[in-house]
């Protein structure tokens, strides 16, 4: 596979050579989906394209897609069609992939009305793409890449990072838990982990490239199997962190059901991983959750927290949380902002429940959408009564920060993150540059940042 890659690479390098064309990518969804089109940029760059950020002005468009939520395939079908205008005047290649194209019906859907789309390939095909182009750009061909059968595990894909001190590294791929709202395993398909040895390899060519922070992804990320000495996700934190140059450790997104003893353990003693952990609660109603196929109750939910509580210092707790789904009940739904009481989370990704063809969730009887937004104003009240006096516990601290760039809203300031994900600005010595991990002590709160000072 690689050596076929590898030709078509060449081939498109060799014909576009000296044309000086570019590429746009517009990417929707997680950072699945995020780390993926850092491939697929890897894959052109070798090709001879080059990047450009208005895709008005590109020669090859590509939308890397995301079909979590109802309103993805809104904003897509307007992208498209601003698209079919670009094609006319300069002969655009148009190419789509992602999770939405693994949809049932949704290669038809476009086919039918889209057929001017050059290039249309899935999650399991990605490592296709030079081949997919090469037959648009040459021959021509409109190309239809999508299989349906779970893909293999492709190692040694090229790769573009869009940040030169933080970085992500897959470790697995797809999801066995068939959620009932929840698309993923039919787009995404099974799980399957990579080898820790290809991970730790990456890992280590990131430390050698001057990597401070990593994040290690995955639709399941705690459910890792290994083999040989590291057998599981815990094993697998335990020796990244042996890895010398990096220093910042995140995961995402765990399943409490998997969030095993020896995972607590790992953060625990392990420095360099953050102490803040996205723990997903999508509702604090049990008969809710049962229905959701989620595999723990709000007990079970709650009891994992306070053991976290009781073994990792300084832990601080993120979720997401489905508001509206099917069938729950106004007092069900109280359950759920218990439970946000109780944890007093860092930060909540609230989600209004969107239906989705082909899962379990979008037979159930559905719930008014006035009143899925009551809910939703209700929770998003709670939380951010909670923000300010959050904020104010790390008042007089001193916070370790990886400095990430400029702040947005003044130059003449720095802007980092603590390792609970707090962003803080602050105004930099000389000697600081973008990239070092610096000491500041936080002298100011405000609702969604820090203020703070270089403690020298």
């Amino acid at each position: 596979m690689q050596e076929n890659q590898e030709k078509f690479i060449d081939l498109i390098n060799k014909k576009i050579s000296g044309k000086n064309l570019k590429y746009s990518i517009l990417t929707m969804g997680c950072q699945l989906n995020e780390n993926d089109s850092e491939k697929i940029a890897g894959m052109l760059e070798k090709m001879g394209y080059s990047e450009i950020s208005d895709y008005k002005n590109a020669d090859l468009v590509i939308f890397n897609t995301c079909c979590v939520r109802e309103n993805a395939e809104e904003r897509l079908f307007g992208k498209i069609g601003e698209i079919k205008k670009l094609k006319e005047s300069r002969d655009t290649i148009l190419a789509i992939g992602g999770c939405m194209m693994q949809e049932k019906g949704m290669l038809q859907k476009i086919k039918k009305s889209y057929s001017f789309v050059d290039v249309i390939f899935g999650t399991h095909t990605m490592q296709n793409l030079p081949e997919d182009i090469y037959k648009s750009l040459i021959n021509k061909e409109k190309v239809k890449d999508v299989i349906d059968i779970d893909g293999e595990i492709y190692e040694g894909l090229p790769i573009k990072r869009n940040d030169k001190f933080k970085a992500s590294v897959t470790i697995m791929y797809g999801c066995n838990n068939f959620c009932t709202y929840c698309i993923v395993p039919y787009v995404r398909g099974r799980e399957r982990s990579r080898k820790p040895e290809k991970i730790l390899e990456e890992v280590k060519q990131l430390a050698e490239e001057g990597y401070k922070e990593i994040t290690l992804l995955g639709q399941n990320v705690n459910s890792y199997v290994g083999n040989g000495e590291i057998k599981n996700f815990a094993d697998l934190l335990n020796e990244v962190c042996r890895i010398d140059g990096i220093e910042r450790i995140r995961f995402i997104s765990p399943h409490p059901k998997d969030f095993t003893d020896d995972v607590i353990d790992a953060i625990a003693n392990n420095e360099k991983i953050c102490k803040i952990i996205h723990l997903p609660l999508q509702s604090g109603n049990s008969k809710v959750l049962k229905s959701m196929n989620r595999k723990y109750t709000k007990e079970q939910y709650l009891n994992l927290v306070n053991k976290m509580q009781e073994k990792i210092p300084g832990v601080v707790l993120s979720t997401d949380i489905i508001v509206g789904f099917p069938e729950e009940t106004d007092e069900e739904f109280e359950d759920t902002l218990d439970v946000v009481r109780k944890v007093n989370f860092e930060q909540i990704f609230m989600f209004i429940y969107s239906i989705r063809e082909g899962t379990v969730a979008s037979e159930m009887e559905q719930i008014p959408e006035d009143k899925k937004h009551e809910r939703f104003e209700k929770l998003k009240k709670l939380y951010e009564s909670r923000v300010d006096e959050n904020n104010e516990k790390y008042l007089n601290t001193v916070q370790k920060l990886l400095i990430e760039g400029t702040s947005k809203n003044n130059h003449e300031m720095f802007e980092g993150r603590t390792d609970t994900n707090k962003v803080v600005i602050f105004k930099p010595n000389e000697e600081n540059q973008i990239g070092d991990i610096v000491s500041v002590k936080i002298t100011e709160a405000h609702k969604w940042y820090l203020k703070g000072e270089i403690v020298k």
